[in-house]
């Protein structure tokens, strides 16, 4: 079992910059590919960005390409996302989630195995 869990979501500006972190436990990170995903009120779960176990590999949705960059430490079991240039429709609740794999870039939330509880990001006009 890996428990997940999000922090550093917030109220902010058009424009302005957060740092999602995503720390866990129960089992090194080492294994698992990881990604984020967000959900908006009455949206489906979108996939956001994911990155393979050795960090050599990454993919993100289109609409965050550019603005959004995912990162991980191993050693600290955490996983990152810096989101720069935020716009209002990044409004929604961020999740992390791992997936038992080397690396995937399959964008379906039913591909990964953990998740967390998310944390809410919104972004004021």
């Amino acid at each position: 079992q890996v428990q997940l869990v999000e922090s550093g979501g917030g109220l902010v500006q058009a424009g302005d910059s957060l740092r999602l972190s995503c720390v866990a436990s129960g089992h090194s990170i080492s294994y698992f590919a990881m990604g984020w995903f967000r959900q908006a009120p009455g949206k489906e779960r979108e996939f956001v960005a994911s990155i393979a176990r050795s960090g050599a590999s990454r993919y993100y949705a289109e609409s965050v390409k550019g603005r959004f960059t995912i990162s991980r430490d191993n050693a600290k079991n955490m996983v990152y996302v810096q989101m720069d240039s935020l716009k209002p429709e990044d409004t929604a609740s961020y999740y992390c989630a791992a997936a038992a794999t080397a690396y995937t870039d399959d964008r379906r939330p039913s591909s990964y195995d953990y998740w967390g509880q998310g944390t809410q990001v919104t972004v004021s006009s």
